[in-house]
């Protein structure tokens, strides 16, 4: 097992670091202790190739990784692509691509279609031993039958079926014999177990489709529950890690295991909270719905929780697993604050992205008394500004300064409010790494609107201070106006108006916001910012961080804001001001 570019929960080394103990990790070390797997940890990654990675998988991918790292493990990713119907091999590409994002590296990687034969000849075995049986029935009368919590099973008319009779129906099952969903292959456990999973689960059912890598060898496919725990052993899998709603899975995991003639201990089953994000949603199904409906722009929408939804925002992969590592596991479901996660981001992107000036809703600013040259043109010179304040190895960048810049609309008040502190008739601030101005008056079109605000500047105030002393209670950012590059940035909110969506309703698309995204043209770029940058995420000053899209370099979509919302919501909860 590796990680691509940086360790993660390694040290500087290469040594696994300590982490918090947690239940998980208690239980790996009592068998470390006991010797159950002869000191073996092997771990894996399961996703079903049937839709694209979220922020809810990047918790078990990095708890799986971390574990096996730190016991010098193994870890492999296994694709449970056994439900040929909405399986593609695009799935899996991006899911190869958005775990090598995270930092991740399997030491393998499997498919449970890897192991159909195995599968096959394990169910023959069971067959063998009493343990399964040939149901005709439909899938809605054996779903009746299995009965409910309190309410008895009812069991099937060829549960007594001979052994013969059984691997004669399977064997034709698989040739192919019999149409789509007119038998299946069922384990016989209990119809009156108190655990649903174990009245005679599913093991496999016949299906006329092609599989996106078997083509069309198979008639029938094993289902979830059958293919899991039989794929962990046959890798060598030790400890086998689900969230919390395969916690009544877990009896059946040990039942099939438990009847098969394994070469080698068996694994066992534990299972962890899932993640789930306030304003958020994690389903499968529910996000596909939004991007049917055509509520986002595909499964990258920046406002999605998809992993390659989260890089196109800008989110760095180390703050994800950062925020994995923080929020630790536990036994309890619980929602944590989508601002927990970005106040992450915010505090790797403050260390490492550089900065840049941009104006998103321009106005014009005049320095009248600003020196002109001999064609007429005010005068350019450049102010040095440093690319990164938290690390002084990122240098310092040339600005192009004159006496015609861009500045925010909201930097300027005709009728400035109290505790207003920037721009207003009379007022001084200072231009970012500039000049002190003193605004003299502004020009307005027939509504009223201002169009131009005029200043005029102090020479002796060059880099912002003025020899004098005096202070002033503003800073505003700029963008020269002659070799301004023009550009969009899109803004967000949150997808989901409600804490959790669909709370009240059932449907969270009821609480979608209308408002989650606005897109603004003729943002006002600094030159710098049509130059190659070393990562594509950069701190637009005063603003908050912005990613460059993928496809057009003069678009950014705003990653976070400068903000920490994270803090407020601390100093909120805990009564502070």
């Amino acid at each position: 097992m590796s990680q691509d570019n940086e360790n993660v929960v390694a040290d500087e080394e290469g040594k696994p670091l300590k982490s918090r103990t947690d239940f998980i990790r208690a239980l790996m070390e009592s068998d470390a202790q006991s010797g159950r797997f002869d000191g073996r940890v092997q771990t894996r990654f399961p996703p079903e190739p049937n839709g694209y990675l979220h922020i809810g998988h990047a918790k078990a991918i990095c708890l799986n990784f971390a574990l096996a790292q730190e016991s010098n493990g193994i870890c492999n990713l296994r694709f449970d692509d056994t439900n040929p119907e909405t399986e593609d091999e695009q799935y899996v590409e991006a899911i190869i691509e958005d775990l090598r994002w995270l930092g991740f590296s399997p030491d393998d990687i499997h498919h449970s279609s890897d192991y159909f034969p195995q599968l096959y000849e394990w169910a023959e075995h069971l067959i063998h031993a009493g343990l399964a049986y040939v149901d005709d029935q439909d899938s809605g009368t054996i779903s009746k039958q299995r009965g409910g919590f309190g309410k008895p099973g009812v069991s099937s008319p060829f549960r007594n079926r001979s052994v013969s009779e059984n691997l004669d129906l399977f064997r034709r099952m698989r040739d192919g014999e019999f149409p789509e969903g007119s038998r299946v292959l069922r384990a016989l456990i209990d119809m009156q177990s108190e655990n649903m999973q174990l009245r005679d689960p599913i093991m496999y059912r016949i299906r006329a489709v092609r599989h996106h890598r078997t083509g069309g060898d198979w008639n029938i496919y094993p289902t979830y529950d059958w293919a899991h725990g039989q794929g962990d052993a046959i890798e060598g899998v030790t400890h086998s890690l689900c969230s919390l709603e395969f916690s009544d899975n877990r009896a059946l995991y040990k039942w099939f295991l438990d009847n098969l003639p394994l070469d080698a201990p068996a694994p066992y089953q534990t299972e962890f909270a899932r993640l789930e994000l306030t304003h958020t949603v994690t389903s499968k199904r529910k996000l596909k719905e939004l991007v049917e409906r055509d509520e986002i722009d595909g499964w990258d929408d920046p406002r999605l929780p998809t992993l390659k939804a989260l890089r196109r925002r800008g989110y760095p992969p180390s703050a994800i697993r950062e925020f994995c590592s923080f929020i630790g596991v536990s036994r309890t479901n619980s929602r944590h604050a989508i601002e927990l996660l970005e106040s992450f981001v915010r505090t790797e992107l403050n260390a490492t992205a550089q900065r840049r000036m941009a104006v998103i809703r321009p106005l014009k600013l005049i320095i009248t008394n600003w020196p002109i040259d001999d064609d007429g043109r005010p005068v350019l010179e450049y102010r040095s500004l440093m690319n990164n304040p938290e690390n002084d190895a990122d240098g310092t960048r040339e600005v192009p300064f004159s006496g015609e810049l861009w500045i925010e609309d909201d930097d300027y008040r005709q009728d400035p409010p109290p505790k207003y502190f920037r721009l207003a008739p009379g007022r001084e601030v200072r231009l970012r790494g500039g000049y002190l101005v003193t605004c003299t008056g502004a020009i307005q079109d027939d509504d009223g609107n201002v169009t131009e605000v005029h200043c005029i500047y102090d020479p002796l105030t060059a880099g912002g201070a003025a020899p004098d002393g005096r202070k002033v209670k503003a800073t505003i950012h700029w963008v020269e106006a002659n070799h301004a590059l023009d550009g969009t940035v899109a803004l967000y909110e949150r997808l989901f108006t409600a804490e959790v969506p669909g709370e009240k309703t059932g449907e969270p698309i009821d609480d979608l916001n209308p408002a989650s995204r606005e897109i603004i043209n003729g943002c006002k770029f600094e030159p710098e910012l049509g130059e190659h940058l070393n990562d594509h995420v950069v701190q637009f000053e005063r603003l908050g961080y912005f990613a460059v899209d993928q496809d057009d370099p003069r678009f950014f979509h705003r990653t976070v804001g400068l903000r920490d919302e994270w803090a407020k919501l601390q100093r909120r909860q805990t009564g502070g001001s």
